[in-house]
């Protein structure tokens, strides 16, 4: 089950390319003000060769990745009773419009306390030419399952 991924990396994603307008739209949406993240001109005269995507950008292509990972059966992971319990994300250059990056995402650590199991998952973003982007670092909490028994999955319907 989930602890058998602890420490291992996941086969890197396919090649996802950042679209100039899914940056705009982004930046607008999470109230990002710098005109480098909409303007293409003010971009330009900042010495950037298009739009910079705000750092939070890379959820839009991490975080499907990780959903696919923890919703698979195999994995055992309650996805169901789950919550996003930390974010971080680390800039080793800006996030461009154009770039075309592929993430590859990491089973860090999991922990289990007071009934809860913590999974860290760590989204290590490169460029096309390898060369590191960014890294996303999520923890996701979720109920354990009883000593003996699996987690019931949580239907979203009230008893």
């Amino acid at each position: 089950m989930i602890a058998e991924y602890v420490g291992r990396a996941l086969p890197p994603s396919q090649p996802y390319l950042v679209g100039r307008e899914k940056v705009r739209e982004f930046a607008l949406a999470v109230g990002e003000g710098a005109s480098v993240c909409t303007d293409l001109d003010a971009a330009r005269a900042a010495g950037h060769p298009d739009l910079v995507a705000p750092p939070t950008f890379a959820v839009a292509f991490t975080l499907p990745l990780m959903e696919a990972f923890l919703r698979d059966p195999v994995v055992g992971w309650d996805y169901g009773h789950m919550v996003h319990g930390e974010q971080s994300f680390a800039a080793h250059r800006p996030l461009y419009a154009g770039d075309e990056v592929v993430t590859t995402l990491h089973v860090d650590e999991l922990r289990e306390r007071a009934g809860s199991l913590f999974l860290t998952l760590r989204s290590e973003v490169a460029d096309s030419a390898g060369e590191p982007v960014l890294t996303a670092v999520s923890l996701m909490v979720t109920v354990a399952a009883p000593t003996g028994a699996a987690a019931e999955p949580a239907t979203g319907v009230a008893g």
